[in-house]
C-alpha cells in the first residue's frame, strides 16, 4: 500500500461546508505573435538548458491570421529529465495486473499523469515535446514572483506599467492611475489570466526584461529545461516554449506555496473598479466580480466541476491551442495532470481529456509501474526536510501565514477571502457537505522527496 495511504490516520482534519454554484464561463483567447522556426530537437538532460524551439513551426500575425501549423510529429530525441522513457515519442505506460487501460480518444499532442506527492509519473505522451504553453506559463510567473511582495502592498498603476501588452490579450480590467493591492493583482492573474495584472507585477519587480530573466533562472533551478520564457504572461512569442513535463514540475513547485494554492483554487472574487464621483459628488470606488476561467473548477454548459479539483491553471492562444495543468485529490491521493493542445476543436476538450486522465490515474494508482519521475529542484532539501523556498513575503517570515514557518502553513485554502474582507470569494474546496483535509506538516513530510505540505483537499 502506498505511503500516503498508510499515513492518512496521522493527518489532522479541518471540516467545513458551503454551497458552490456552477458557473458558465468563456475562456479568453489571446491573438498570436509569430512562433519559433524549426530547429534541432532538444538534447537529452544535462546541466545546460536546451535551446528554445518546438519541433515544428507556426506563425500568425497579431491580427490572428495563421500560416503553417506546428508539426504533428514530436522530435525523435527529447530530453530524458525524469527518465529515459519520458524522452521517447508516443505513449509511455507500464500496466500491471488489474490496471485499467488508458482512456480512448485522447487527442492532445502531449500529456502527463503524475503523483504529486511521490513524483511518480504514471503515464505520459510526448512528455518533453516543447510546445507553446499559453497562459499556463503564468504558473512559473507566480512561482517566481509570489515571494517578492506582501499581499497587502498597495501600488498605483502608471501608464508605463501597461505598455507592451499583446493585442487580444485576456485582461482583468486594471486602470492606470488606480491603486491596487498585490492580493488584487494576483487574483487578476489566476482567475482572469489577466496579462495587465502580469505586466503591473512585472513593473513592480523591475520590469518585464528582469522578470523574464528571473523566470528562466527559476525554470532552470526547477530542472524545467524544456522551458524558455520570452513573455511573462504566456502570450505567443517567438522562441517561447515549455512541455507537459515542465508545466507539471512548475505546478508542483507552486503548490508548495500557501498563496499559490489559495489563488489557483479560488472561484470568484471582488475586484476593485474605477474611482468615480457618485450623484452626491462623493468619491467612491466600487467593485466588480471576476470568475475563474478554469472550467474543471467552475463547470460549464457541457462539463461538470471535477470532484476533488484544487487548481491549477488553464491557457489558450492561437499557436498553443488549449493547455491546462490541474491538481486533484481522491481517496488520499493527489494527482497532477497536464494536457497540451488537443486536436479536437470542442470548446472544452482540454478539460474533458484532463478529467478522463484524472479518472484513469485514480483508478490506476498502485496498479501501474512508474515510467519516470518528477525530479526535485536542484536546491531541494533531502528526504524528510522542507524545500528551501518560502511561500510568500507576507508576515515577514516568508510563510504566507501569520505564525507560519517555512512552507508548512496551518491555514487552509478554504479560508481565503478578498483583500477587503468581503465574502465574495468561493473556492473549489468549499461545497455543500464537503469535508476538507488539512495535512499535518510533520506527518506529510515523512518519506517525501518533494512534498506538498498542507495541500487542502476536498473529499467525496
Amino acid at each position: 500500500m502506498p505511503a500516503p495511504l498508510k499515513q492518512t490516520a496521522r493527518r489532522s482534519l479541518l471540516v467545513t461546508s458551503a454551497t458552490l454554484a456552477s458557473l458558465a464561463l468563456t475562456a479568453p483567447v489571446s491573438l498570436a505573435a509569430p512562433t519559433p522556426s524549426p530547429s534541432p530537437s532538444a538534447p537529452a538532460a544535462s546541466s545546460a538548458k536546451p535551446s528554445a524551439s518546438p519541433s515544428g513551426s507556426a506563425s500568425a500575425s497579431a491580427s490572428g491570421s495563421a500560416s503553417a501549423k506546428p508539426s504533428v510529429a514530436p522530435p525523435a530525441d527529447m530530453s530524458t529529465v525524469g527518465g529515459a522513457r519520458l524522452g521517447q515519442a508516443g505513449t509511455q505506460v507500464d500496466l500491471a495486473g488489474g490496471a485499467p487501460v488508458l482512456p480512448k480518444d485522447l487527442t492532445a499532442r502531449s500529456w502527463i499523469v503524475a503523483d504529486a506527492e511521490s513524483g511518480d509519473v504514471l503515464a505520459a505522451h510526448n512528455a518533453h515535446w516543447r510546445l507553446p504553453p499559453a497562459s499556463t506559463l503564468k504558473m512559473l510567473f507566480a512561482d517566481t514572483l509570489l515571494p517578492r511582495f506582501p499581499r497587502t502592498t498597495q501600488y498605483k498603476v502608471e501608464p508605463k506599467d501597461l505598455e507592451g501588452i499583446g493585442s487580444g490579450s485576456s485582461m482583468v480590467g486594471i486602470k492606470e492611475g488606480e491603486t491596487y493591492s498585490v492580493h488584487d493583482l494576483w487574483l487578476g492573474v489566476f482567475l482572469r489570466s489577466g496579462n495587465d495584472a502580469v505586466h503591473v507585477l512585472s513593473s513592480m519587480n523591475g520590469g518585464v526584461g528582469k522578470t523574464v530573466t528571473e523566470m528562466n533562472e527559476h525554470a532552470e533551478e526547477l530542472q524545467a529545461l524544456d522551458t524558455q520564457v520570452v513573455s511573462p504572461d504566456g502570450y505567443d512569442a517567438s522562441g517561447q516554449v515549455s512541455s507537459a513535463y515542465d508545466l507539471t514540475l512548475i505546478a508542483r513547485s507552486g503548490l508548495q506555496k500557501a498563496d499559490f494554492r489559495e489563488y489557483c483554487s479560488t472561484l470568484t472574487a471582488k475586484f476593485p473598479g474605477e474611482t468615480k464621483k457618485n450623484k452626491k459628488g462623493k468619491t467612491v470606488r466600487g467593485t466588480f466580480e471576476i470568475q475563474n476561467t478554469n472550467r474543471l473548477l467552475t463547470g460549464d454548459y457541457d462539463i461538470s466541476q471535477y470532484q476533488g479539483i484544487a487548481g491549477v491553471k488553464n491557457g489558450n492562444t492561437t499557436n498553443a491551442g488549449a493547455t491546462f495543468t490541474g491538481v486533484a485529490e481522491r481517496d488520499g491521493r493527489v494527482l497532477l495532470v497536464t494536457v497540451m493542445n488537443p486536436a479536437k476543436t470542442d470548446h472544452n476538450e482540454v478539460y474533458k481529456e484532463t478529467a478522463a486522465l484524472f479518472d484513469w490515474g485514480f483508478q490506476a494508482a498502485g496498479k501501474v509501474r512508474p515510467v519516470g519521475e518528477l525530479v526535485p529542484p536542484k536546491g531541494a532539501a533531502p528526504a524528510g526536510g522542507q524545500p528551501g523556498e518560502n511561500g510568500s513575503a507576507e508576515g515577514g517570515d516568508g510563510s504566507g501565514e501569520a505564525g507560519g514557518s517555512g512552507n508548512v502553513s496551518e491555514k487552509p485554502v478554504a479560508s481565503a477571502v478578498t483583500g477587503d474582507g468581503s465574502g465574495g470569494m468561493g473556492t473549489a474546496l468549499a461545497i455543500a457537505g464537503g469535508a476538507l483535509v488539512l495535512l499535518a506538516g510533520a506527518a506529510f513530510l515523512v518519506n517525501r522527496r518533494w512534498p506538498l505540505p498542507d495541500l487542502v483537499r476536498r473529499r467525496r
